[in-house]
């Protein structure tokens, strides 16, 4: 892997073993934390460690915005209008092996997967000899720490792999990312694994979580991390991309209950008010507090979905009816015109008049009953998938009861397609949906007010981005995807 050098605002500041000069687990040279010699030698500083690995997923260059947005700017439910070039690359998918967004998505997913790996492979050491109440610290951080990997790792394979799944079809034998059970050494040698041993190695870390939480006897009931009820609903999201029907709706019910969570915003004012930042929603399972002190400013998602030209296509307007609540966040900077719409942030701090201030919900109650019902359906559950499918198809108030949900089947399924459209925009989730089911894909929206779009017949699920050119010219292993480029729309 490339060499990097890089540093936490942690009070103790994790370095990169596969990627840094030596192998000190923490480097203090610039900060003002305890020394690196046997530095991690108690599970309180476990846990002080495991801030740096936080503070590395929130970071605007990974879950903080890229990670998240890549998953919505290049779909249908997107509109660039041209003003700046952000993100203009990918949305067009003109994008190369340099892109940056791309290459910090790989940089600091495996900033995340090596410290991650180093804090279990601390608290293990630790673990053997520790108190009762010791051994209940480190559970919690193995927990969080497992559960930070399989995140990282789920996120970068869906990037830089090939979907796990596409209606039916297996990919699982495409190459995938590198992977590795421990912290990777400087200057070694590594390999891509495949996209489904990926899944296994994301599997295998979620299951290790929910055994440390339980063997804690809880988590830290901090929805700022992770707790067993978002590993649950991570849980949910892995086996709905791999097919797996009936583990993803016990896992999302599951999720649901651990977190007693339902979906509760019926009315314009309700769900407006879930996206004034931070704990304002209520739904939300797991999600980054970024806000008034503590924001990224111009590289926040809420100055992607303002200033930086991109808002909700035509498309998805039109797929609001005139009773749904969720139009209460469509909101238009007073600059805008029909031509060049200028979006007011929407789910990023909608509320709070600061679009900086943009909070990420990054796992929600909405999204389990979504799951439910999909995975309901494709079980040949029809009157399942409309019992959970209500709890948030009746965001639009003329949907009262299952009896106003599609009776047929075909129909349902389209309807949930248009549902996670309408709820999960801004949630970094459509693109990995248009993938896995393969449906004829429309991209490049231009020519608004109208629905018009650059390709309408895109195979969507063929896209994989490709891997950053400095990693591959590091020549530490890690090789190109072939043929990436001819897979992109014509």
């Amino acid at each position: 892997m490339k060499k990097l050098v890089f540093s936490a605002v942690a009070a103790l500041t994790l370095s990169m073993g596969f990627v840094s000069c030596g192998n000190d687990f923490l480097e203090t040279d610039y900060f003002k934390g305890v020394d690196a010699e046997g530095a991690v030698n108690n599970a309180d500083l476990v846990t002080t460690a495991l801030t740096g690995v936080y503070n590395r997923l929130y970071d605007y260059r990974f879950a903080g915005n890229y990670a998240v947005s890549i998953g919505d700017i290049p779909t249908d439910l997107t509109y660039w209008n041209t003003k700046t070039g952000h993100w203009d690359g990918i949305y067009q998918y003109s994008f190369q092996t340099t892109d940056i967004y791309l290459s910090y998505i790989w940089e600091y997913g495996y900033k995340i997967v090596d410290n991650s790996a180093r804090i279990i492979e601390a608290a293990e050491a630790l673990y053997a000899d520790a108190t009762d109440d010791d051994k209940a610290i480190l559970d919690v951080d193995l927990a969080e720490a497992h559960a930070l990997r399989a995140y990282a790792n789920l996120i970068m394979v869906n990037v830089f792999g090939h979907q796990v799944k596409v209606n039916g079809t297996d990919f699982s034998s495409q190459p995938g990312i590198v992977l590795s059970d421990g912290p990777i050494p400087a200057f070694e040698n590594v390999t891509r694994a495949s996209v489904g041993d990926a899944y296994v190695s994301i599997n295998k870390d979620l299951n290790k979580a929910v055994e440390h939480f339980t063997a804690a006897g809880g988590d830290r009931g901090d929805k700022c991390v992770f707790t067993l009820a978002a590993v649950k609903g991570l849980q949910a999201r892995v086996a709905l991309y791999e097919e797996k029907w009936g583990d993803a709706a016990t896992k999302a019910q599951e999720a649901i209950d651990e977190a007693g969570a339902a979906v509760s915003a019926y009315t314009e004012d309700a769900y407006a008010g879930l996206y004034a930042g931070g704990a304002s929603n209520t739904e939300s399972l797991f999600y980054l507090d970024i806000n008034a002190s503590q924001n990224w400013s111009a590289n926040s998602c809420g100055t992607l979905w303002t200033t930086y030209s991109f808002s909700p296509s035509p498309k998805l307007q039109a797929l609001y009816a005139d009773t749904d609540v969720r139009k209460a966040i469509m909101d238009f900077d007073g600059t805008t015109t029909p031509t060049v719409p200028v979006y007011a942030a929407g789910k990023f701090a909608h509320a709070s008049g600061n679009p900086a201030c943009a909070t990420n919900y990054l796992i929600n109650a909405s999204e389990m009953f979504l799951i439910i019902a999909e995975a309901k359906l494709k079980g040949n559950d029809a009157a399942g998938a409309r019992t959970a499918l209500l709890n948030v198809a009746k965001r639009n108030t003329a949907i009262a009861s299952v009896d106003d949900l599609p009776q047929n089947d075909a129909e349902l399924y389209a309807f949930i397609k248009d549902e996670r459209a309408r709820e999960l925009f801004q949630e970094g989730l459509r693109l990995w949906d248009l993938r896995r089911w393969g449906d004829p894909a429309q991209v490049v929206a231009y020519n608004a007010p109208t629905v018009t779009f650059r390709s309408n017949n895109y195979d969507i699920s063929k896209l994989v981005y490709p891997i950053p050119e400095d990693e591959i010219n590091a020549g530490f292993g890690v090789t190109q995807t072939d043929g990436w480029q001819s897979n992109l729309p014509k």
